[in-house]
């Protein structure tokens, strides 16, 4: 097993007893017993009652319990006595001044609760009982009815306030608790008259959860004590708690007494908070539970952790001089600010002091006949037998100021209701508690010059410090480490932990994730999770997302981001590298189709002009020169005229050029290839107006595609997000892949038919090579938009405009570079080729001279 399992004494471990109690036998004063307990009840015209733990039972006495019967209070508590004369105080003091109820005399009648519901209730019948008398009257009405009490105050601990508040709130009755903080108390329905000077555990419990997140503690145990304290604690910490991102790896309740606690239910619960590998224990318990579970951690030798302590706990001296305790580990928790009350010690030694003097004790006797012994038995017995010593301790406890100041808040609303003023207060009939409850709501009042106010739950705002218990030799005191009041305030010089080096503690299930990672949870646990990046596109919105947000389709991101940039549009720019390139191209190409065109008009006359097509010639190296400027359509942002007009404005010239030389093919071909009859007829048709027809019909041909595909599927300019990464591509689609090669059909047709007419020509000897010249130009067309096609199909889209101007660049180059410029050549360098014979094959006058001693030549040239 985790811890051997042997049987731990709880109930008389040594130590003090509970709420700092005492055994009067043992510490009780050597002379005569006091009369305390007789000052404990005082006459007057509106009676305060009052519930307080001044003594407590053994705790074996009421689980042995079989008939109603009177339950003996066995131990004495100094808080609950402290408190007792808080009220006291104030009493005398509202009684001696003379704004607050000027005229009338304020009495108390307190009682002993021994810490019990069942000796609670008790005292609360007693309340209210008809006036003068001992019975609670049964009534259909009970608004005439006028009990023992106006008000009363007490008890000290939740427990007790949910049996008294239910009784207490049947008829109406005004209650004010000095220690009561469960947050179910404030529920308006259920305990209509309930009111309490502390501040509810919904403060503390929030004070807790945001100490847990300011020292990044997001892996807990809660464990509570099994009572409406711990229980109600317990459940109100494990939904604020969630709700703020901490996970609490085991909660658990321990037996509020020895009696209940199973040995075997407590080694369990301490497994479980071991095995959970938890650094932090949230204990929200009463005293009797806290000590039962450290009595078993210490024996069963749990490591040291990090013990948040609730304010029922904290100041216990039953839990501090528990032997072992500084082993345990760091304990700190959240107090209630107490308002220093420098007066009260001495008032207290003053009581004391009276309540040894035999003269006044006499004194009494004769002004309160009756203490109703009779009836609940004696008020305190062991108050009658303590020193101040035994109160030494208690006096500064924070709930004092609590009780003492219930009294000025009940003083309060009875001055409202009963219209006093400075002078008096008017007479009328006895004020019942239903008509003060009306003037407690919301009711604003001042005790020891601090302002204070119940609002319609009837709490009060007060501020909380944070303390730690630094070990000093057996005892622990308490150090103020921290403030609460809405927002915590941390002193970490003050800190002291339990690890070596006095280093914070850390109790994390899993490490903090970095920034621009989200949390995969694993498990059953939020807290217990992977990271993971925000991938490229998306990003960590806030550091408590479970999932990254994308981006909009206008912005991008990189990998593990806070947040989104706008993406930039893209294109092809002017001052890209490639573009840069491509225009350098562009200028040598464009320099050379215009040096061209150049010669040709000049030497227009000449065989070789004349021989290459003659104006045709100089239309197709014009056509040339316009796909080169086509090409200048490309860069730049596009739009809507540029798409419309980048393949209309790129193939019709090109259609032009491919024309004059597929002309040009045609008559080389009729020359070499056909019987000189037929060239003879077909040499006059592929001369003047007829050839111009025919460039005419087939660039009307590629007009008449172009504008289908304008009309039928125009390419238009969209913006795609998607296909960078951080840029937006502004782009031209083509709409049909179709439609955009029908376009270059008759380019292709035109090439082709040159192709082929020129592939096989022979050419004579001596004489000009045209076809050639033919043959390489359209192998640098084929060669040039064959590559064109898988390269424009795999680059990248934003580069598709690029790949277009260099095909169309290289082309026409091509074109130039294998027919028009060897013609250049001969013109530049080697005039004296620039004869008929050489590129006409005979006299000026036609292709076979005159004389028809060409045809007789080629025929025998074909027969040999």
């Amino acid at each position: 097993m985790w811890c051997q399992q042997r049987p731990v004494t709880v109930k008389n471990l040594p130590g003090r007893t509970p709420w700092g109690a005492h055994t009067p036998q043992s510490e009780g004063s050597t002379g005569a017993p006091l009369c305390l307990s007789r000052q404990l009840r005082m006459q007057g015209d509106y009676v305060i009652g009052g519930l307080f733990p001044l003594g407590s039972t053994e705790d074996t006495e009421l689980g042995n319990r079989t008939q109603p019967n009177t339950t003996k209070c066995t131990r004495f508590s100094s808080h609950g006595l402290i408190w007792a004369l808080a009220v006291k105080m104030a009493v005398e003091e509202i009684n001696r001044g003379s704004t607050l109820l000027p005229g009338l005399r304020l009495g108390y009648d307190l009682f002993d609760t021994c810490s019990e519901p069942v000796v609670a209730m008790k005292p609360s019948l007693m309340f209210m009982a008809k006036a003068g008398g001992h019975d609670v009257a049964a009534y259909c009405d009970y608004t005439r009815y006028q009990p023992r009490v106006l008000a009363v105050i007490g008890p000290h601990s939740s427990e007790l306030a949910f049996v008294t508040g239910k009784f207490f709130g049947f008829f109406l009755m005004p209650q004010v608790s000095y220690g009561a903080s469960v947050d179910l108390l404030s529920n308006r329905e259920t305990f209509p008259s309930f009111f309490r000077t502390v501040p509810s555990d919904r403060v503390q419990v929030t004070a807790v959860v945001e100490l847990l997140q300011e020292l990044q503690w997001s892996w807990v145990a809660a464990l509570g004590s099994d009572d409406a304290y711990g229980r109600q604690g317990l459940r109100l910490f494990s939904s604020l708690a969630s709700a703020q991102g901490i996970c609490i790896a085991h909660e658990g309740l321990v037996p509020p007494h020895p009696p209940h606690v199973q040995p075997g239910a407590m080694l369990g619960l301490l497994s479980h908070v071991s095995r959970a590998g938890v650094q932090v224990v949230v204990l929200f318990s009463s005293a009797h539970a806290a000590r039962t579970l450290f009595s078993y951690s210490i024996h069963c030798g749990l490591s040291p952790k990090v013990w948040v302590a609730s304010e029922a706990w904290l100041t216990s001296d039953l839990v501090m001089t528990l032997p072992g305790m500084a082993q345990v580990g760091t304990v700190l928790g959240f107090l209630q600010r107490g308002t220093p009350m420098p007066a009260f010690a001495s008032y207290v030694q003053t009581r004391l002091a009276l309540a040894a003097d035999p003269a006044f004790c006499a004194s009494l006797d004769a002004e309160q006949p009756g203490l109703d012994e009779h009836v609940l038995g004696p008020r305190c017995p062991q108050c009658d037998h303590i020193t101040l010593e035994n109160l030494s301790a208690s006096l500064l406890h924070p709930q004092t100021f609590a009780a003492y100041a219930a009294v000025y808040g009940i003083a309060q609303a009875l001055h409202n209701t009963l219209l006093c003023t400075a002078s008096g207060c008017p007479v009328r009939e006895p004020v019942r508690p239903w008509q003060l409850l009306e003037n407690m709501y919301n009711l604003s009042f001042r005790a020891h010059d601090q302002a204070l106010r119940f609002d319609t739950s009837g709490n009060v705002d007060m501020h909380y410090d944070l303390k730690l218990w630094v070990w000093q030799d057996q005892t622990p005191e308490l150090r103020t480490v921290g403030t609460f009041d809405g927002h915590l305030q941390l002193l970490s010089s003050q800190m002291w932990w339990h690890t070596p080096s006095n280093e914070k503690p850390v109790s994390q299930c899993s490490r903090r994730c970095k920034k621009g990672q989200v949390r995969r949870v694993k498990g059953f646990h939020s807290c217990c999770y992977d990271c993971v990046d925000c991938k490229a596109g998306s990003y960590l919105r806030n550091p408590e997302d479970l999932f990254c947000t994308p981006c909009d389709q206008d912005k991008w991101s990189p990998a593990r981001s806070l947040h989104c940039f706008p993406r930039r549009p893209r294109f092809l720019a002017w001052e890209e590298p490639a573009v840069l390139l491509l225009l350098a191209l562009l200028g040598l190409t464009l320099g050379l189709v215009l040096a061209a065109l150049g010669l040709f008009v000049r030497h227009r006359d000449s065989p070789l002009v004349l021989a290459s097509g003659g104006l045709r010639a100089c239309f197709g190296l014009a056509c040339l020169g316009l796909v080169c400027l086509s090409v200048l359509l490309f860069p730049g942002r596009p739009g809507r005229a540029s798409c419309l007009a980048q393949q209309p404005l790129l193939h019709l010239p090109l259609t032009g050029c491919l024309s004059t030389l597929l002309l040009q093919a045609v008559e080389i071909f009729t020359e070499s290839e056909l019987p000189p009859s037929w060239a003879g007829q077909l040499r006059g048709h592929l001369q003047g107006p007829w050839a111009w027809l025919a460039m005419l019909f087939a660039m009307l041909v590629e007009v008449a595609l172009c504008a289908w595909y304008l009309v039928a599927f125009p390419p238009e300019v969209v913006t795609d997000w998607q296909v960078l990464p951080t840029e937006a591509l502004v782009h031209c689609r083509v709409r049909s892949w179709v439609s955009f090669g029908l376009v270059h059909a008759t380019n292709v047709m035109l090439a082709s038919l040159c192709f082929l007419g020129t592939f096989l020509v022979q050419t004579r000897p001596g004489c000009y090579n045209g076809a050639r010249g033919l043959t390489f130009a359209m192998l640098a067309y084929f060669v040039t938009w064959i590559s064109f096609v898988p390269l424009f199909a795999n680059v990248h889209l934003a580069y598709q405009p690029a790949v277009q101007m260099g095909a169309s660049l290289l082309c026409a180059l091509g074109i130039l570079v294998t027919f028009h410029l060897p013609r250049c050549y001969l013109l530049l360098w080697r005039p004296e080729c620039n004869t008929p014979e050489f590129f006409l094959g005979g006299s000026p006058g036609g292709a076979r001279g005159r004389d028809g001693r060409g045809d007789e030549e080629e025929t025998q040239r074909k027969n040999e």
